[in-house]
């Protein structure tokens, strides 16, 4: 075709490369800022639907937690297994009752809220996860997750967070190299002015976004799992094993609520003494998870599940019988990995900071629309109706145009990422197909014309 230099050869290899990914993976990218905007945004509004279930009188001396959950357990007709206790430690909360009901999905429980003044039920639910989110806000982190399709509609947000990062990173990149060394004021201009500034503001976030959404992800999430264990960067688990084994290290501590089976039925007399122990141990925050033994050989947890900084996960794991501690672990002793990965994961959800942290995240994701649609602004001011057939407009020609060592470093990048991040390397296979059919079709069509 027509020759370049190497510098200009790899600026139109970034340019097809950004135009690319902006066009096929920005609108998923899209969905998942918006999503994720609605679910930080929702706290408040879903403390307002709930305030009922949520309330309770302020005033009055609590009732054992054995007296609450066998409130819950009638309205549950004792027929569901008693999964965890969440109990109100400050005035004017319920308690919160989660019992495993193998009609629900991964994750969620059925929760009944109960006044520990008056012992009245004051909502029937279904929760879910680590951190208790109710329906509305359920319904929004499954749209944000899946689109509503399950397993299927997840690797919709796995290819966005796959790519955006490299999105990012590759428009600063681009800007470097292609910056104007004069002010010029035209409609393309201007857009491309806004586009790179919301860049710059929003790189630091769209790599976080995309790090800790991945961690989430079904595909990559297996080898940032890997990762992790090779490092020893993964989150310490109380070991609840009667019998004093080693410590568990759970790669997936910061975001699931996994059920394991059907526990035995606990004795309820013992959660209010359970709870006195860990409250003894150093267990003091205001939000905490009772969770009963599986089996007589597993020991009983009491998990504080306050998100917010300063971070309180500390846990213990009871002996119930003994009333004796086996094991603590504590957030201060984590390894920094595994605190950085916690605080990234509380970040991403807009709980570290409360409110300051949803307000940040809400002008992220929203920039981060507007920045995605000025750049299809940018495509429909530039689109080469005129050069449609231009081959040199395709990715496959830019690629072809590098030296043999930037060819064979471009291979070598895309195969090291395509399988640390499976979905990324099936997109960019799409991405090459579509591009050579397009070249293919550019070069014949140019050909012709040559030949006219």
């Amino acid at each position: 075709m027509t020759s370049c230099t190497p510098r200009t050869a790899w600026i139109n290899l970034l340019r097809r490369l950004h135009f690319s990914i902006g066009l096929f993976a920005g609108p998923f990218i899209f969905v998942a800022a918006l999503t994720g905007t609605l679910y930080v945004a929702s706290p408040q509004l879903e403390s307002l639907i709930y305030r009922q279930a949520l309330t309770a009188e302020k005033t009055g001396e609590n009732h054992s937690l054995a007296e609450q959950i066998a409130v819950a357990e009638q309205v549950t007709g004792q027929s569901l297994a008693l999964y965890a206790v969440r109990p109100s430690l400050t005035p004017g909360d319920t308690t919160r009752v989660m019992f495993s009901d193998p009609k629900l999905g991964e994750s969620e429980t059925r929760a009944l809220f109960i006044d520990p003044v008056t012992l009245a039920v004051k909502g029937d639910m279904t929760v879910y996860g680590t951190s208790g989110i109710l329906p509305l806000r359920q319904w929004i982190d499954y749209a944000h997750r899946s689109l509503l399709l399950g397993d299927v509609g997840r690797l919709y947000s796995e290819l966005a967070a796959s790519w955006m990062w490299l999105a990012a990173c590759g428009g600063i990149a681009l800007w470097f190299f292609t910056r104007p060394k004069r002010r010029i004021h035209n409609s393309m201009q201007n857009n491309r002015r806004v586009h790179v500034t919301l860049g710059w503001i929003l790189l630091g976030g769209m790599l976080l976004f995309s790090a800790t959404g991945l961690t989430w992800s079904q595909w990559a999430g297996g080898n940032v799992d890997k990762l992790r264990a090779v490092f020893n960067w993964m989150t310490p688990q109380v070991n609840t094993q009667l019998g004093g084994q080693a410590m568990v290290m759970d790669p997936h501590a910061e975001h699931h609520g996994d059920h394991d089976g059907m526990q035995m039925t606990p004795d309820l007399v013992l959660f209010d003494d359970v709870l006195h122990l860990a409250q003894q141990a150093g267990i003091n925050a205001h939000k905490v998870e009772i969770r009963p033994a599986k089996s007589h050989d597993k020991a009983w947890t009491v998990t504080e599940i306050d998100r917010s900084w300063p971070t309180q996960v500390d846990a213990v794991a009871i002996d119930a019988m003994k009333m004796q501690i086996v094991d603590h672990t504590r957030f201060a002793d984590f390894p920094l990995m595994a605190k950085l990965t916690r605080w990234g994961v509380d970040f991403h959800m807009g709980l570290l900071f409360g409110l300051l942290n949803q307000i940040l995240l809400i002008a992220f994701g929203g920039a981060l629309c507007v920045m995605i649609v000025v750049g299809y602004r940018l495509w429909w001011i530039r689109r080469p109706t005129p050069a449609r057939y231009n081959p040199l407009m395709t990715l496959t020609q830019s690629w072809c145009d590098l030296s043999k060592g930037g060819k064979w470093m471009t291979i070598v990048l895309a195969v090291v990422l395509g399988f640390a991040m499976p979905v990324l390397g099936v997109s960019l296979l799409l991405f090459i197909a579509v591009d050579v059919l397009r070249w293919r079709m550019a070069s014949t069509a140019t050909s012709v014309q040559s030949a006219e």
